[in-house]
């Protein structure tokens, strides 16, 4: 799918997207949760996928702390986060599907002449695989994740290290994501979001964001409207 270019009253207030992937892009939070609790049960650590699921969008190491009290540096924590990986990988990946209007909002923004860098608390080695899933590949060279940053979401950490990626300033950036994660860690950062709720959060736990849509596909609808980018500007 082909997109012109927007024009230059939309690209006026920023020079930058930064784009979460999972909720985001790829309907993945259900899955990540139930790989979590599977994980857990390697070693014998009962925690249901309901439990776990409030905090995806927050990096593996702050999801071992909260839901068991376990070090990501331990051996079990080293052992939970692997198995986690493997289980995800191979067990759910290959059922999930892009969100409404992913593959079209990535082709667009693509089009827009703006700079995009992917900003996700996902390992490096889950990242193509899931931006193949929303036909967003392009965007594996431009891309941070929690492995490129000290401490994952909502610690600003990743956020910076795209905004760095990207070469723009905060007040030229913007952040698209779904959880309310993203949303403090890119504030923390002195960016601002447009947050998505296809990830599961409703607008009360996406508050802090400059506008909430339903998914990409609305997003992507919206997009050109005078509201929005008076709002991000």
């Amino acid at each position: 799918m082909e997109y012109r270019n927007p024009g230059p009253t939309l690209l006026q207030p920023y020079d930058a997207v930064l784009l979460d992937i999972d909720g985001t892009l790829v309907d993945s939070n259900d899955a990540h949760a139930a790989a979590w609790s599977d994980a857990f049960a390697t070693r014998g650590r009962q925690h249901s996928a309901a439990t776990i699921r409030p905090l995806m969008g927050k990096g593996g190491d702050k999801v071992l702390q909260e839901v068991a009290g376990v070090d990501s540096e331990s051996e079990e924590g080293k052992a939970i986060s692997e198995a986690r990986t493997e289980i995800f990988m191979t067990r759910y990946l290959p059922a999930l599907s892009p969100t409404p209007g992913a593959a079209a909002l990535v082709a667009w923004l693509l089009a827009s002449g703006l700079t995009i860098v992917v900003a996700t608390s996902a390992k490096r080695q889950e990242l193509e695989a899931l931006l193949d899933i929303c036909d967003a590949a392009e965007l594996a060279d431009n891309a941070t994740t929690s492995d490129d940053a000290e401490r994952s979401k909502p610690d600003p950490d990743i956020i910076v290290a795209a905004l760095a990626e990207s070469g723009a300033i905060a007040e030229r950036a913007v952040m698209i994501g779904d959880t309310p994660y993203d949303i403090e860690a890119a504030a923390r950062a002195g960016v601002a979001t447009i947050a998505l709720r296809c990830g599961g959060w409703d607008d009360a736990a996406l508050a802090g964001a400059v506008e909430i849509f339903d998914s990409p596909l609305q997003l992507l609808d919206r997009v050109g409207q005078p509201r929005l980018v008076a709002e991000v500007g």
